[in-house]
């Protein structure tokens, strides 16, 4: 069994009650210093909102959204109106910042490694990362490059992309984040974070199994991005043609049974809840994937039908839908990151 550092005393799953005569439950919630890592649709947009309540955040940005962060600030547009953030800490250097509370994991993962070992100066023991990441097994990959600082998993649960350096564009939906410790045990620095999301009108949620939601949201995603991105329409254009709904509602299927396959407890009508649930979305919604590639940026297609189709195999299930989305997405990926790393 994987063993997880924990910060601080805990109960049980499901209890109410905190442990007594924990440290931090004496310091004022919005004294807790966030670093965002990654400032993109996630990052930004949820980044954006602790920033807007007066929380102590800093961005982790480069390029020219780094520079419009400094001159202009941050903008999120959204369908509530427009919030501004006119002068954000922000760097391109982690590791030159005081120490923080926690830290919102929200880089791309095929830039996973290299940014979470930057940020190794500024972690203490009792720091919390929260990983915002889509995929699986990324929490895990975290843990093993940082020595100190507790690991948890978590789920972004909102449309939002960065569509001009300094703008967050978010389009509606749940606008939620689900998190909590891999052991899934009730802690201190859990309750005071969610206090903390609160704080900043963040709706958000600490689950009895963080693993069945990340699952949940690694099949939602995996199967919306993929088809959203492999046929360029919106989520309204899917929706409407039945061949089509039916094409993504499989695409649903092939990781919801790799999950099931692996052990994780899901429910048995997760399909026909998604799509009750993408009724809601607006029908101009499409998803990062697909923004990712009609800008010509690299693709998590890895971390996504990438690991359908491994996981698939490993558990002998079929998955020639993701197989397909892969094989046609995965060039490219590949060539974005080529012409990323040209001088």
């Amino acid at each position: 069994m994987r063993m997880w550092r924990t910060a601080s005393a805990s109960a049980s799953s499901g209890s109410s009650h905190l442990p007594s005569g924990a440290a931090i439950t004496k310091r004022k919630i919005s004294a807790m210093r966030f670093l965002i890592l990654g400032s993109g649709g996630v990052g930004g947009y949820f980044g954006g909102k602790l920033a807007y309540a007066g929380l102590d955040v800093t961005f982790i940005a480069r390029g020219a959204h780094l520079e419009a962060l400094r001159r202009t600030g941050l903008v999120i547009k959204s369908p509530d109106g427009v919030i501004r953030i006119p002068h954000p800490q922000a760097t391109d250097h982690p590791e030159s910042i005081a120490p923080v509370d926690v830290v919102l994991h929200c880089v791309k993962t095929y830039d996973l490694d290299e940014i979470t070992r930057r940020t190794i100066p500024v972690l203490t023991d009792q720091s919390v990362i929260i990983s915002l990441q889509n995929g699986i097994g990324i929490e895990e990959r975290i843990h093993a490059i940082l020595p100190r600082g507790v690991v948890y998993g978590g789920v972004a649960y909102v449309y939002s992309t960065a569509t001009a350096p300094g703008e967050i564009t978010e389009s509606g939906g749940p606008r939620k984040i689900v998190f909590g410790p891999m052991d899934n045990r009730r802690s201190v620095q859990a309750e005071n974070i969610h206090r903390a999301f609160h704080e900043a009108g963040i709706s958000a949620e600490i689950p009895a199994s963080i693993q069945t939601e990340l699952w949940k949201k690694f099949i939602f995603i995996s199967a919306v991005g993929g088809i959203t991105a492999l046929t360029r329409l919106t989520l309204g254009e899917i929706l409407a043609v039945d061949d089509t709904r039916t094409l993504l509602a499989d695409a649903m299927r092939e990781p919801e049974l790799t999950g099931r396959m692996s052990g994780i407890q899901l429910p048995a009508d997760m399909v026909d809840s998604f799509f009750e649930t993408l009724k809601r979305f607006r029908n101009e919604t499409r998803s990062s994937l697909y923004y990712d590639l009609t800008h010509g940026r690299p693709l998590e297609i890895e971390s996504l039908s990438g690991t359908v189709v491994r996981l698939g195999a490993q558990h002998h299930v079929a998955t020639p839908i993701h197989r397909t989305i892969y094989a046609a997405l995965l060039p490219y990926h590949q060539r974005a990151l080529r012409l990323r790393s040209r001088p």
